[in-house]
């Protein structure tokens, strides 16, 4: 086990975001400026990580499971503490050793279920941060039987740096366990097509699986005794994947134990478990709508771009302000304000799609630290990452789907940025025209939450809200 740690340790933070080589076209300044124009869409797989990569221990979350079953015989009940698993002694120390002290809610529930026996089918939904990659680990590694020599573990992530994090969980919890073997079934990893694989883990991407197990026969599919599916929601928005699993899973003997995780379910994603997954157990963490509770939102009457600037500063002006998040629907608009803001003496970062993760993990780190007072972004922001100095977040442009109308998830997820942690916060959306008002009442309407009126013309109405 300890080489594969320090494979794991060795990989650099991915950069998802490469240079043009000889067989991509390279992107001329028209394209580049026409992409700048476009709105800013985040990449499912990037976000994934980077919350992976940022998350400082688990979420606590107060919201409730729901939990059905489709399988009578499985295990209804819920666990405290890791000792009531029964675990192998030296896995319950490498709990320890991550720093898990009691299970997280997820992991409560999911835990007696997943380490069943005879082993049980689950469908699993929740946000990242909340311990399901660990408690899926842990199903893993609790039931190889290191007496035999092949892969009995598949788990498929959908991208090379998300194997990578669900690979270093394995070592770490793992670590105590030296009869145990892992390994990437990534690209880079190279075989030797007359030998057998014998580890009996096998964390990787869905192309590189197949062609191991199916195109090689360099092991037995029939033979693995748990499938796990992470990340199916990235996995359905990246081409080819979900045929790739589906042809995996065709493989896999029917008593194999499938795991199916996804941070959504909405319908695709329901009808790509129910073609991998039979008489599941299905968890899922209720969504989070009452982060609007405590989140004051205000809307300001702006002619243009330039009034929405002056509404800026006038906020700026007249309260006091910890760190902000203003939120542009273009990487235009976003470099437009942050030169405009620099140049009237605010600390600034910017966060735009077209930064690689390594990138986004600086600004995020120097914007935590309080070394820039105000992030200005896209999308790419706009679920998973929490900020506890975040006092105010500022809609530039209000969210929208392609067709121009309200876009109430995004918005939700964009001002839960604040009022985290149980204290209060303020939201304020800039309003252009009829067509942006109109945006903000749907937003009210769907939330059936008051968005007051706010003259930013008039200090002493500014005043209010900061108290």
């Amino acid at each position: 086990m300890t080489d594969w740690v320090k494979i794991a340790e060795d990989q650099e933070v991915p950069k998802l975001k490469t240079t043009a080589t000889s067989d991509v076209p390279t992107t001329t300044a028209a394209t580049a400026a026409a992409k700048d124009n476009e709105p800013d869409v985040a990449d499912p797989a990037e976000t994934s990580l980077l919350i992976k990569i940022l998350g400082k221990g688990l979420v606590n979350t107060k919201l409730s499971l729901d939990v059905q079953q489709k399988n009578p015989n499985s295990p209804l009940h819920s666990v405290k503490t890791f000792e009531a698993l029964h675990l192998k002694p030296e896995l319950l120390k490498g709990i320890y050793a991550m720093g898990f002290n009691t299970p997280s809610k997820i992991q409560e529930t999911a835990l007696p279920t997943l380490l069943a026996d005879p082993p049980q089918n689950m469908i699993a939904q929740s946000q990242s941060g909340t311990g399901k990659t660990a408690a899926f680990v842990l199903a893993m590694l609790s039931r190889v039987n290191t007496a035999l020599n092949h892969p009995q573990v598949l788990c498929l992530s959908p991208t090379y740096e998300l194997a990578i994090q669900t690979g270093e969980v394995a070592a770490r919890m793992g670590q105590f366990c030296p009869d145990i073997k892992l390994r990437f079934a990534v690209r880079g990893e190279e075989v030797d097509r007359n030998s057998k694989i014998t580890e009996h883990i096998l964390i990787g991407t869905p192309g590189k699986m197949l062609d191991w197990g199916l195109k090689m026969r360099l092991f037995d599919m029939k033979k693995v005794r748990v499938f796990v599916l992470d990340e199916a929601d990235v996995m359905i928005a990246t081409q080819g994947h979900h045929d790739q699993c589906i042809r995996i899973h065709k493989m896999l003997n029917p008593q194999c134990q499938m795991l199916f995780f996804s941070a959504t379910y909405d319908k695709e994603v329901m009808d790509f478990a129910r073609l991998i997954v039979s008489e599941p157990t299905i968890i899922r963490l209720m969504r989070e709508e009452e982060s609007l509770d405590n989140i004051k939102q205000y809307y300001v009457n702006c002619k243009n771009e330039d009034g929405k600037y002056n509404a800026i500063q006038n906020i700026y002006g007249c309260i006091s302000i910890g760190q902000a998040i203003i939120f542009c629907h273009t990487r235009k608009t976003a470099t437009w304000l942050a030169v405009k803001m620099t140049k009237d003496g605010h600390s600034v970062a910017v966060l735009s799609g077209d930064m690689t993760v390594q990138q986004r993990l600086d600004v995020l780190d120097r914007f935590r630290s309080g070394q820039e007072k105000v992030l200005i972004t896209t999308n790419v922001l706009s679920r998973g990452i929490d900020i506890e100095q975040v006092t105010i977040v500022v809609n530039f442009d209000l969210p929208v789907d392609l067709r121009g109308n309200a876009d109430c998830e995004t918005y939700l997820h964009r001002i839960g940025r604040t009022g985290r942690f149980g204290k209060s916060g303020i939201a304020i959306n800039l309003i252009d025209g009829d067509k942006s008002m109109t945006v903000c009442r749907a937003i009210e309407k769907h939330f059936q939450k008051d968005i007051s009126y706010l003259n930013t013309d008039n200090a002493d109405d500014i005043e209010k809200i900061g108290n």
